[in-house]
């Protein structure tokens, strides 16, 4: 059965078709390229450049003044090595948290098949079509006076872990996969003794370490990336993340030091992608344990 494509393969092997698809080819990758690599060469560029040139009309492509100190200088005006240490600790903080209990929801839906388990998890899958901003109100509200134990939970990393625990998308791709599993597998350690909990500490965990690396990537991420929720909940400047801990002290800063800052805040999170793109990829299309 032949693959149907834009160009045929007779087309294709004719010199002019090997030209023109290879001009197409080049143009669109090249945009695309320019198109997400544009915005980060200018920004890691103007970390370099003096404040003066960096507000100049039409922008350098090289900079004419090479200042690497913009970068030495923003790590020390703006305490950037506590914020990247608060940043550090809640992500890995909300990191634990989410392997622990998603992990736990994601096999109990997917193996111990609870009652209106299928409910539960649509439920959950709902939540994910609810605008972040729309919780936000509701969810500040309950970490200012928790329930039942009537704690206020800001200026805490509670206030950061917490509204992250459970996360729909990592739930559904944890039980995606766990389905994915053949069930021989996990009947045949039953019948030798083995507990639920053993079973899913020395077979599905070791199996599963794919799909365990990108909910870990996720999750740092996701903490490492928000803005809105933990300006309002880390108002003392000496527990805020580095992203509000940069607007907060931005008064004031050259344009071209700030931009440094913005540079180093933005370099953990691309290098995670850059080392991790291959796990990422293979842990997104895992669960084709089965067949």
């Amino acid at each position: 059965m032949s693959t149907r494509t834009l160009i045929s393969p007779a087309q294709l092997a004719r010199p002019r078709g090997k030209i023109l698809y290879w001009i197409t080819f080049t143009l669109i990758v090249g945009g695309f390229t320019l198109l997400f690599l544009g915005p980060l060469y200018w920004l890691i560029s103007s970390g370099f450049k003096d404040a003066q040139e960096v507000i100049r009309t039409p922008p350098t492509l090289v900079p004419d003044s090479f200042e690497p100190g913009n970068y030495q200088q923003a790590w020390k005006v703006m305490d950037l090595a506590q914020l990247l240490g608060n940043t550090l600790y809640y992500a890995f903080g909300a990191l634990a948290f989410q392997l622990v209990l998603d992990v736990a929801a994601a096999y109990s839906l997917s193996r111990l098949r609870p009652v209106f388990g299928k409910a539960i998890l649509g439920m959950m899958l709902a939540t994910l079509m609810i605008p972040a901003t729309v919780l936000v109100v509701p969810q500040y509200l309950t970490v200012l006076d928790v329930p039942v134990i009537e704690r206020n939970l800001l200026n805490t990393p509670w206030a950061i872990w917490l509204p992250s625990v459970t996360n729909a998308f990592n739930i559904f791709l944890l039980k995606r996969f766990f389905d994915s599993i053949p069930r021989e597998l996990l009947d045949a350690a039953s019948m030798d003794g083995a507990s639920p909990m053993r079973v899913l500490w020395s077979i599905v965990l070791p199996i599963s370490q794919p799909i365990l690396g990108v909910v870990s990537i996720f999750a740092v991420v996701g903490v490492w990336k928000d803005f809105l929720w933990p300006m309002l909940t880390l108002p003392d400047p000496t527990k805020q993340t580095l992203n509000v801990g940069i607007y907060s002290l931005s008064n004031g800063v050259p344009v071209n030091v700030l931009i440094a800052a913005l540079t180093i805040a933005s370099l953990p999170t691309l290098l995670i992608f850059l080392v991790f793109q291959r796990n990422i990829m293979s842990g997104l299309t895992a669960g084709g344990l089965k067949g």
